[in-house]
């Protein structure tokens, strides 16, 4: 598909943007502001991939020339040099396209993951940590930072419930896909008969809420304050220092004990819940939007087994896409880009259908 008239639309956008940045009053409304150079920041990022994509379109055709020559020193460099160039051209293609779609604007947020132990009892909360750290590996791996904002561990060393804050650049973007329930199939370790059993965890990533998104006002909260519980050393023991934060037109309820103060804890509970309103909300306007795709991306559907993990046979599936890795360490060490580009391609694939049968 030929992007090359997108491409000059959004050049023209960049040099608009960019004479609207140069105005001395440009700081004066902060928020559009922040709207207009995170907006710069795209156009310029999808600049660069294209002009790398012609670049390399260029050298690919060069070399496909001098594959041809006589001379076959020079024949076989260039050779050499083609799956490189199209292996780039083809990430980079993909790259762009997904550039140019219709931009969900939460993309760019940070996160909140929520990982729950499912079925299958101390199994359960001992695969929801290693989960844990391979969403934590995989931060690090894409520079951004993790802060945890509650967790309940479980007797095993494992998690019952973990709550974590990602931050750093289009966090949203690349973790959304891993929404749903992960099931692991292995022979536990009190498993004195080797048999293969099956367990679940449950994740949820949210896009972080901002206020002007959900606005949480004094007579919809009951704040309660209690005795925090589970391991902590002898100041969670003394102190009610668990905060209980109950939105009454919802039902719901956030509890956090991850702080050391009542004023820590009433403050990540509140950006908890209101990360969940905001889930709540998007997920309502989906399913007007789309009942297409909010079966396979972003959706938030918990109920819905989206990826499992053979230890036996060292085998990811992503029963989304039907994808299947035989890397399983790799993966569990934070190497979740086979995954994520597939998703990306399904998702990518899904809007254009849109896009053609609302054009």
């Amino acid at each position: 598909m030929d992007y090359s008239a997108l491409v000059v639309k959004r050049r023209s956008r960049l040099s608009e943007v960019e004479a609207m940045m140069a105005n001395p009053d440009f700081f004066g409304d902060q928020a559009r502001a922040t709207a207009m150079m995170r907006e710069h920041r795209q156009l310029v990022a999808l600049m660069e991939m294209w002009d790398t994509v012609e670049k390399a379109r260029r050298d690919l055709a060069e070399n496909l020339e001098l594959a041809k020559e006589d001379d076959a020193e020079i024949a076989s460099m260039a050779r050499d040099e083609i799956p490189g160039l199209e292996a780039l051209i083809e990430r980079l293609a993909r790259d762009v396209q997904y550039n140019l779609l219709p931009r969900d604007p939460t993309e760019d947020r940070d996160a909140l993951l929520e990982i729950r132990a499912g079925a299958g009892g101390d199994e359960a909360s001992l695969f929801a940590g290693e989960l844990l750290r391979m969403y934590q590996r995989y931060a690090e791996d894409r520079g951004w930072k993790t802060e945890h904002l509650n967790s309940s561990p479980s007797e095993v060393g494992g998690f019952k419930e973990v709550v974590l804050k990602v931050t750093g650049d289009e966090v949203f973007r690349y973790l959304k896909y891993e929404s749903g329930v992960h099931r692991v199939q292995r022979v536990p370790a009190t498993e004195t008969q080797g048999r293969i059993h099956t367990s679940t965890a449950t994740v949820a990533v949210l896009p972080e809420a901002e206020e002007v998104d959900i606005q949480l006002h004094p007579d919809d909260l009951r704040i309660e304050v209690c005795r925090a519980g589970g391991a902590g050393g002898q100041h969670v023991n003394r102190t009610e220092s668990a905060v209980q934060v109950f939105h009454l037109p919802t039902g719901l309820m956030v509890r956090c004990e991850a702080g050391r103060s009542q004023g820590q804890n009433k403050e990540k509970a509140i950006e908890i819940l209101r990360a969940r309103l905001f889930e709540l909300k998007q997920r309502e306007e989906q399913e007007k939007y789309s009942a297409h795709r909010k079966s396979l991306i972003g959706s938030g559907d918990r109920s819905e087994k989206i990826r499992t993990y053979n230890f036996p046979q060292s085998r990811i599936t992503d029963h989304r896409v039907g994808f299947t890795a035989h890397n399983l360490e790799a993966v569990l060490a934070g190497d979740l880009s086979e995954f994520t580009n597939q998703l990306q391609k399904a998702e990518m694939e899904d809007k254009l259908a849109e896009a053609s049968a609302e054009g």
